[in-house]
């Protein structure tokens, strides 16, 4: 107990000043009158939920699927059971005999037959005893006649095109073209080229060459002194910037940056946390208030209303139940099945009278049965159980149904 007086209370800070706890106090009062109203309202609206789910959505839903699976799934399993899955299958027995069945036969001993006798075969001896031995004749004959002689006509062509065209054409080339173009085209070229167009070549590029050379020079002096002057200028502009980018830099994190940090840690911070302490000690202290408020309602309603009906059913109701059960109800049920005896009773005697009517006009137009043998019993020889002989010692069946009369037997 003094170990648990002596903790800080959740959400406290250590090295907090009198200043914090001052506040704290007020706020969470003003949290705790704003969120008691939410949490009483809460809470009603929990308790009727419970209430009307445990008194009315439940037996509801009971209801509604009882209702649902005795109009409707009851009614669609038997429809299955006993309407379509016969007429399904009726359909598909039908649909079988009167769809498929005839195209299998018209198949199997028309459309086969036919392809086979009447198409396949004449085909086959067609191929072998015809078109095989004409085939046979064809290529002997091309290959014994037509080949020779295409052969040796090809030979004679080739002879002749090499004779009359590719000779003289080969002669004229070698010995007219060929000198003409080598002595007097390539030859004056190549001494052209070689005589006059590489010493000009030369010198043009020795001359250009060294001209190159000065204006590269010249060009990478140029460069470097204007790369000096540049880095120089963009040194001191680097300078500059980074100076004034952290002036910049200062004064923002002075200026800015420094009192929202400040604000956040010191302010925003705590005043968020007791804030959300406040909510969460108002909601929890709303709930007992809450539920004590309830148990009051609750009780208040018991003593007004439950207890009164509670005593008017036990010392009321109970006993002139009690007494309209025995001093009424029961003595109605037992006349009435008195009542019920006596009428089974009596048609049991009306139907016997009627039985016993209709076997005298039976005998009065058939006649009666042949005399009985000397010593045996008159009437109709009874069974015994599990033989097939009759006993004259038996007593005489009984025309009425296995079991008894169930009227005679209840009265």
């Amino acid at each position: 107990m003094d170990h648990g007086k002596h903790q800080a209370p959740q959400g406290y800070e250590p090295g907090e000043g009198i200043l914090t706890t001052l506040i704290r106090i007020p706020v969470r009062i003003v949290v705790l009158v704003l969120v008691l109203p939410a949490r009483m309202v809460w809470d009603a609206l929990a308790a009727l939920w419970h209430a009307a789910d445990r008194v009315l959505l439940r037996p509801l839903g009971r209801a509604l699927l009882w209702l649902l699976d005795t109009l409707v799934l009851t009614p669609l399993a038997w429809l299955y059971t006993w309407v379509l899955t016969p007429l399904g299958k009726a359909a598909a027995w039908l649909a079988v005999a009167l769809l498929v069945r005839p195209w299998i036969g018209l198949w199997r001993y028309v459309i086969v037959p036919v392809a086979r006798y009447g198409i396949a075969a004449p085909a086959v001896w067609l191929y072998a005893h015809v078109l095989t031995p004409l085939g046979h004749g064809l290529r002997w004959i091309g290959t014994a006649l037509l080949l020779p002689a295409l052969h040796g006509l090809g030979n004679g062509v080739g002879w002749l095109i090499t004779v009359l065209l590719i000779l003289p054409l080969q002669f004229l080339w070698r010995y007219v073209a060929v000198p003409v173009v080598r002595y007097g085209l390539v030859v004056p070229v190549v001494w052209l080229y070689e005589a006059v167009l590489t010493p000009v070549g030369r010198g043009t590029s020795r001359v250009l060459s060294t001209l190159w050379q000065g204006t590269v020079w010249t060009l990478g002096m140029l460069w470097q002194g204007t790369a000096w002057v540049l880095a120089q200028l963009w040194r001191g502009i680097a300078a500059t910037g980074r100076g004034l980018g952290l002036a910049v830099a200062w004064l923002v994190m002075t200026l800015l940056v420094a009192p929202l940090v400040w604000t956040y840690r010191h302010i925003l911070t705590p005043v968020g946390r007791e804030i959300a302490a406040a909510f969460e000690v108002a909601w929890r202290i709303a709930g007992y208030i809450s539920r004590a408020v309830g148990r009051a309602l609750a009780t208040i309603a018991w003593y007004l209303i439950g207890a009164p009906f509670s005593w008017a059913y036990r010392t009321v109701c109970t006993p002139v139940g009690h007494f309209l059960r025995d001093a009424v109800w029961a003595p109605a049920r037992r006349a009435a099945a008195e009542a019920g005896r006596a009428a089974r009773a009596a048609l049991a005697t009306a139907r016997e009278t009627v039985r016993q009517a209709r076997r005298d006009a039976w005998r009065a137009l058939v006649g009666a049965p042949g005399a009985a043998r000397s010593g045996e019993p008159r009437g109709i020889p009874a069974r015994t159980l599990g033989s097939t002989t009759t006993v004259p010692s038996a007593a005489q069946a009984s025309e009425t149904p296995l079991g008894g009369d169930p009227f005679a037997k209840q009265g």
